[in-house]
């Protein structure tokens, strides 16, 4: 018997939650039917010990049902928070867009938003809150300067704006 507050909680969006639960409903109803599928054909293709078709679809069923139990206990452990950014507007926190500029290296301002760690994509400006950056800056508000320890080494950041 697991207890739910023994799970460590996912910090999502309510978009992340939302399309967690998308990519869960694809997986339980469209990929499942496709791997049944494969698995029939494959079947009846005859003597499973060298049957490499059958051998790949059972590897990918695998992998669906593994991604499918980890998804629904993301969703199960999902947490918004969304609600929480919406009590103070001046300190980063995650669900904040923040405006920092790498001092060390004079580089151009980078604007981010901070999110959970499921739905970072630092290609589309989304930083997980466990990132260096992300954690170097949580809770802390505009003209802070705080520390950055990358694999690059150490690099200061100036908090330009926080909305």
């Amino acid at each position: 018997m697991t207890n739910k507050n023994t799970e460590e909680n996912v910090l999502v969006t309510k978009d992340g939650l939302t399309k967690l639960k998308e990519e869960l409903k694809h997986y339980k109803e469209v990929r499942r039917k496709e791997i049944a599928q494969r698995l029939k054909e494959a079947i009846s293709y005859g003597d499973l010990s060298e049957n490499s078709e059958y051998e790949e679809a059972k590897n990918e069923q695998a992998f669906v049902e593994g991604r499918i139990i980890e998804l629904e206990k993301m969703v199960d452990n999902s947490q918004i928070i969304a609600e929480a950014v919406k009590s103070t507007d001046k300190v980063v926190q995650i669900g904040t867009t923040v405006t920092v500029q790498n001092i060390t290296e004079k580089d151009e301002p980078e604007t981010y938003t901070i999110v959970g760690s499921t739905e970072a994509d630092p290609t589309a400006a989304l930083i997980s809150n466990e990132s260096p950056i992300g954690s170097a800056i949580l809770g802390k508000t505009k003209d802070d300067v705080v520390k950055v320890k990358v694999p690059a080494g150490l690099y200061e950041y100036k908090i330009l704006k926080v909305k």
